[in-house]
C-alpha cells in the first residue's frame, strides 16, 4: 500500500506541474463566471442558467482533464523508456498501475474542487445581491445542498472514465486511447437506447448484440442528475447509492483488467 501511495504522490506532483489541466480549470472557472452574465439576458431564469452552465462546465472540463492525463499515464512511461527503471525497483506492475490511477484520481478531485469552489462563489454572490421577492420564485435555493450531490455524482462518473482511459493506455497509443475513451463516454450516456433496440429493429442477432453491449458498456446516464438538481426535483437516495456502487464495481473491474494486461505486456 505504501508503494502505491508513493507512485500516486509522484503522479500527482507531475500533474500539478503540467500547465494544460490548469488551463482547463481556468477556462472552466471563467465559463462559470460568464454564466452569471449570460443569465442576465433571461429574466426569471437566471439561477437555473447559472446552475446548469456551472455544473455542465465542471462535467465537461473534468472529462477533458480525465482523458488528457489518463491516456498518457502508462504510454508516456513506455515511450520515454522510464518504465524499465521504475519496474527495476521493488515495484510490482500491479502497484504501478494502481498508483497511477490513484494519482490521477487525486489530481482530478483537486481540479474539480477548484471549479466547484468558483461555482459556489458565483452562487453565493447571486444569493446576496438578489432581492428576496425574486429568490422566492426560484425552484431551489442558490446554495442548494443537492448541488454538492450533483458534483459528487460527476466526480464518480469521471473516476470511472479515468479507469477506462487507464485501461486503454496499458495497450494502446495515446490517440487511440483518447478516441476509445471518449467514444465509450458518449455511448455510456445513450446506453439505455441499446436496451430498447428491439423496438426499433426486430432482427434477433442485432437485438442480442445490442443487449450484450448494454450490459458490457458503462451506463453513465444515472450519474447525470443535473436536470433534477437545477429544477429542484428530489433525487432518490436509492438511485444515488446504487449508482455509486455500480461505479465502484465497474472501476474495480477495469483496474483489474488494466493490471492483467500490463502484467502480460512485453516492453522489449
Amino acid at each position: 500500500m505504501r508503494t502505491i501511495a508513493l507512485v500516486a504522490g509522484a503522479v500527482f506532483k507531475e500533474s500539478v506541474r503540467d500547465r494544460v489541466p490548469y488551463s482547463m480549470v481556468a477556462f472552466a472557472v471563467l465559463l462559470i463566471g460568464a454564466s452569471y452574465l449570460i443569465s442576465q439576458l433571461t429574466a426569471g431564469q437566471d439561477m437555473k442558467i447559472i446552475k446548469d452552465l456551472g455544473l455542465a462546465a465542471i462535467s465537461w472540463f473534468g472529462l477533458l482533464i480525465a482523458i488528457f492525463i489518463g491516456i498518457g499515464l502508462v504510454s508516456k512511461e513506455v515511450e520515454r523508456r522510464s518504465v524499465f527503471a521504475l519496474l527495476a525497483k521493488p515495484l510490482g506492475r500491479g502497484q504501478f498501475v494502481l498508483g497511477k490511477y490513484a494519482g490521477l484520481a487525486m489530481t482530478l478531485v483537486v481540479n474539480l474542487s477548484v471549479m466547484t469552489a468558483a461555482f459556489y462563489l458565483v452562487l453565493l454572490y447571486m444569493d446576496v445581491v438578489t432581492p428576496a421577492g425574486i429568490k422566492a420564485a426560484w425552484p431551489a435555493p442558490a446554495l442548494d445542498p443537492r448541488l454538492a450531490l450533483a458534483v459528487a455524482m460527476t466526480i464518480a462518473e469521471l473516476l470511472l472514465v479515468t479507469a477506462v482511459a487507464l485501461f486503454f493506455s496499458t495497450f494502446s497509443s495515446p490517440l487511440l486511447s483518447a478516441l476509445f475513451t471518449f467514444g465509450l463516454w458518449v455511448a455510456g450516456h445513450f446506453n439505455a437506447d441499446l436496451r430498447n433496440f428491439e423496438a426499433v429493429l426486430d432482427v434477433t442477432p442485432l437485438v442480442l448484440f445490442a443487449r450484450t453491449l448494454y450490459y458490457v458498456l458503462p451506463n453513465l446516464a444515472p450519474f447525470n442528475i443535473r436536470a433534477e438538481v437545477v429544477h429542484g426535483v428530489a433525487v432518490p437516495a436509492s438511485q444515488v447509492v446504487l449508482t455509486l456502487a455500480y461505479a465502484a464495481v465497474y472501476i474495480a473491474i477495469l483496474l483489474a483488467g488494466a493490471v492483467a494486461v500490463f502484467r502480460r505486456r512485453d516492453f522489449k
